[in-house]
This record gives C-alpha cells, structure tokens and sequence, in this order.
C-alpha cells in the first residue's frame, strides 16, 4: 500500500478536523470509508440479476454523523458492547468510565472510537489501512493504545469479499473489544423480517433491563426464538412471544459462536429471498452481537431496516472472569480479523458453508 491516497474531502469534525471519504473496489464489491469513526458508509454488491446495490446503512453527510448516527458502519472501541456500572478493576485498580447508556458504559462511551478521525497509513485501490492513536486515560482506559484497522475488498470465481482487520499494542494493561457497527440490509430498502439467518451457535447470553448478561452462564437456543441453529427468518424470530425480546426490544443479545475463538471459521448465513443476496460471515472471535435495529426510531432509517452482526468478546467481560479475557498487556498483541463473503445463491452455498466448517453442535 502507498502512504498517500488522500481520498476525497466528506466535511470536518466537531473540532474542525477534516474528514476524507475513501472509495475501495474490486471487480463486483466496491465500498466508501470514512478517516472518521473508520466509517464503513456504503458497501456496494450484485443480487441475482447481476445488479450492484448498497447492502448497508449509511449517512449522506458529516453533519448526519455528527448528529444522527447510530454508529452506522463504525469501528467502536475500545470496548464494543456494554460495560456495568461504566467501571471495572484490573490488576487491583479501578478505572471509571464515562457513562452513556444509563449507568453504563457502551463502545467506548460518548467520544469513543466512534467520534475520532483516524489517520490513513496506507491505501491503495482495494484497501485502506487506518490508524488511531488513544492515549492513556482517554475515555478513563489505562495506558496509550496504538490501533490499525485494515478494509479490504476482493474478489473470487464465486463470491466477493470485506475484510476487516484490527491490530493493537499497548504500553499498560488494559481492556480491548473492536467491533464493526455496520447495519446489512441485502434487500437495500425495507426492512430486515424476510432475512434468513443461520448461526453456529448453540447458546446465547439473556439479558436484563439494562441490556447486561444476567449471569456468567450462557442459556441453550433449543425451543426459543434464538434458535438459528436451522435458517429461519428473522419475522419469525421476533414475532414469538418471549421474555428476553420483550426486555431488549427484539434482538439485541451476544451469542456464543462454535469453534475454536482465534481461528477465522465461518459462523453465520445471513440471506435474502427477493435479490437472492447471501451473506457469509468468517471471525475469529468468539461471540457475536446480534441487533435487530429495534430503536432505529429518530434517524434517517427507520425500525428494523438493518441487521448487525458485530463479532466480538461477550459484553461486561472486564467485570466477568468466568467470560473470555479481554486484557491487553504491554507485548501482546491485539489481533481480530471478519470477513464478509457475498453471493448472489439464495444463500445456498453460505448455509452450507456454516455447516461444513469445524464441528460446533
């Protein structure tokens, strides 16, 4: 990748920053980047008819962003998900956070990775690679977090793909959760009820009011509307009458993903009937944040016209030794990598690609 690639002027921050857009293509996907928030604004694929359309939620302009965003597309950090109490001890010390969902902290807090502009150290006509430097105490975390997040468009014989990479070190212990807050819609319009979604995972994480796990022990899928386990729509999974969509709104829970966390394996099939898009997704990590887009109510899209998928660690872990640890310690290495594959099958060969990748059942 060269150092240069300015990309094209998309507006300023609040603090007067400039802001460039980046476009990203290979044959049959291209994609818009935003320096700010590292911004995923447009992701652009064929349907069966050989059509190219965006397949998820984005925001014309700066200002939008600024004022109406729901993290559209976003790299959030440095936790992705909810933190209780917007607080945690590590090695002995208290960190307080900033709240900003009730008594809790979520990705990161108000100005998390979010609301920053993030320097371009490398792009070329397929990819980007952006760069954000968090300093000690930034956001309450401790020690100076130095993050690189890589997009990559290609393409094979039979599918296309985003590539999405994170890398991170730092000079102190402290906690690290990225994820991507991009919201599909493989229709383009409406809303997401006809999508079709398969998961290998056998266990989800109930919630409270607060939208924190209840407990340290995951609840199996089998006999609830979280069972997508078999492909089933997601208007059907959220018509069921049940306690845990009633408390969220719909979907908004972290499912326990099969396989072995670090690898990248293929966990999920998301498809959609009309345009006979499907969507495959590979991660190393090991759960993944299902978001129905409930309270999408005051911005541009309306209710439940995107879907998230944000692959993650599991909310809370700073304050949960039982979950996967999150800390990051001076000499490690911070690494995750997802991948977005896209068809245009009916979701044919992505269902059978979840099902053929290391034994989760």
């Amino acid at each position: 990748m060269t150092q240069d690639g300015a990309g094209e002027e998309f507006g300023t921050d609040r603090d007067g920053r400039p802001v460039h857009r980046h476009r990203l293509h290979a044959p049959g996907i291209s994609a818009h980047v935003l320096t700010y928030g590292g911004v995923l604004q447009s992701l652009e694929v064929a349907d069966a008819a050989g059509e190219s359309g965006n397949v998820v939620l984005g925001l014309d302009t700066m200002g939008d962003y600024l004022t109406r965003s729901r993290f559209f597309g976003a790299v959030v950090g440095r936790y992705g998900n909810r933190i209780a109490g917007a607080s945690f001890t590590l090695d002995g010390k208290e960190y307080r956070l900033p709240s900003n969902h009730g008594r809790n902290s979520l990705h990161g807090g108000p100005a998390g990775f979010h609301d920053r502009v993030w320097r371009v150290v490398g792009a070329a006509g397929d990819r980007i690679a952006l760069a954000y430097r968090s300093p000690d105490g930034e956001a309450g975390y401790p020690g100076a977090l130095d993050v690189t997040l890589c997009y990559t468009v290609s393409a094979a014989r039979t599918h296309t793909d985003l590539c999405i990479d994170y890398r991170a070190v730092t000079d102190a212990p402290t906690h690290v959760n990225l994820t991507n807050h991009s919201y599909f819609n493989l229709r383009g319009q409406g809303d997401i009820h006809r999508h079709r979604l398969l998961l290998a995972a056998d266990a989800y994480h109930p919630v409270d009011g607060e939208l924190l796990p209840v407990s340290d022990t995951a609840a199996p899928v089998t006999g609830t509307p979280f069972d997508f386990t078999v492909p089933r729509s997601l208007g059907d999974a959220l018509a069921r009458s049940h306690p845990q969509l009633a408390v969220a709104g719909g979907l908004d829970h972290c499912f326990v993903l099969g396989g072995r966390p670090g690898t990248l394996r293929s966990v999920a099939a998301l498809w959609e009937p009309e345009t006979e898009r499907s969507m495959e997704m590979l991660t190393t990590e090991p759960g993944v944040q299902l978001y129905s887009g409930n309270r999408l109510t005051d911005v541009v899209h309306g209710p439940r016209s995107g879907l998230c998928l944000e692959t993650q660690h599991f909310p809370d872990s700073p304050n949960r030794p039982a979950f996967p640890s999150t800390v990051l310690r001076p000499g490690q290495e911070y690494r995750s990598r997802t991948v977005y594959r896209f068809r245009a099958d009916g979701g044919r060969v992505a269902a059978d690609s979840v099902r053929r990748a290391e034994p989760w059942q």
